[in-house]
């Protein structure tokens, strides 16, 4: 019926596609442990259950909140809508602030409180910094 070249054709054509399909679901299963998910604090509020998975947490650090003890710092993030309680043990980055963005990677205990692994600061697009000032002689 066919030739034998085009049974080697499709036999080549399959095992190519087999191969696609494997690592495509082998490089996803493999993402799928490293994947964070990002939620706001009004977000982790309207949650059903709670999932122990490690999440980001972002918002503004709400002014008049910041903690800090020998060995931990506290702090709440808003979205000026809902809060939540953040506890972290650790240097902070040098733009961690008061009314400042900020993103906590860690574990959420309930619906009121995260225990941050890491801290990230953000940034507006405007930010210079202070090395690069000086040299262009701005304030």
């Amino acid at each position: 019926m066919y030739g034998r070249k085009v049974k080697l054709r499709f036999l080549f054509v399959v095992i190519i596609l087999i191969t696609l399909i494997l690592t495509t679901f082998l490089i996803l299963k493999s993402l799928e442990e490293n994947v964070v998910y990002f939620q706001s604090p009004s977000e982790i509020k309207s949650l059903s259950e709670i999932d122990k998975s490690k999440i980001r947490v972002g918002g503004m650090v709400k002014k008049n909140s910041i903690s800090i003890s020998s060995n931990e710092v506290n702090f709440i993030i808003t979205d000026f809508k809902n809060e939540i309680n953040v506890t972290y043990s650790g240097a902070v980055p040098n733009l961690f602030a008061e009314g400042k963005g900020v993103v906590a990677e860690g574990f959420l205990k309930d619906r009121n409180f995260f225990s941050a692994t890491k801290i990230l600061a953000k940034h507006d697009e405007n930010y210079m910094p202070p090395e690069v000032k000086e040299a262009l002689g701005e304030k």
